[in-house]
């Protein structure tokens, strides 16, 4: 039976296009992990290291993969609820399989999409997304830091890290930045600079 694994990358960024991977895995599960050079896991779980070599060898793996983007306009456009599911919906129309299995508990209308809380944690079709979309992800936002050298991308990933919401609260955001969670947090930081003003 093939299954398809699918699971995105950056949905909580505060910057960069949400990302998410598809993949099935063209032989035997179980003894799949061992071609790979390092343990099949949950992205978060392996290192940087770790990640790019299992990246590398995407092409000589028994795999079909694919990797979609929803844009930082889209996201501005339309929000991260509709761009979550949407990302999944091109994904699952982009390749062949039984099963789609989704991590997370998002609701689909197609039978054949099925979601399972921490996928990424349980079923290697899903880790192996998990991977893809994270190392795509961060190779992106490390070029786009190159435009924006000024809010450490290369770094944080686009992520609210202290520093990066320092520097937006400082210069602004850029068009790679996703409005409703930079209004919402610039908000939030004139709410709390008022109430210390005042205290």
């Amino acid at each position: 039976m093939k299954i398809c694994g699918l699971d995105e990358c950056g949905r909580g960024a505060f910057a960069g296009p949400l990302v998410a991977a598809a993949v099935v895995i063209n032989s035997d599960l179980e003894t799949f992990p061992s071609l790979l050079p390092v343990p099949l896991r949950d992205s978060k779980k392996l290192t940087e290291i770790q990640r790019n070599k299992i990246y590398s060898l995407r092409s000589q793996l028994p795999i079909v993969y694919k990797i979609e983007e929803v844009s930082v306009l889209e996201i501005n456009e339309h929000g991260m609820g509709w761009a979550n599911k949407e990302i999944f919906e091109r994904l699952v129309n982009k390749i062949n399989a039984r099963i789609y299995v989704i991590d997370g508990n998002l609701k689909f209308s197609n039978s054949k999409i099925h979601t399972l809380i921490k996928g990424d944690d349980k079923c290697y079709p899903v880790m192996l997304a998990s991977i893809l979309a994270k190392v795509y992800r961060d190779n992106l936002l490390k070029k786009l830091h190159e435009k924006f050298p000024d809010y450490a991308w290369d770094q944080n990933s686009g992520y609210g890290t202290g520093y990066h919401l320092s520097v937006i609260k400082e210069l602004g955001a850029t068009p790679m930045h996703r409005m409703q969670y930079v209004n919402t947090y610039l908000k939030h930081q004139r709410i709390v600079d008022t109430q210390l003003s005042q205290d």
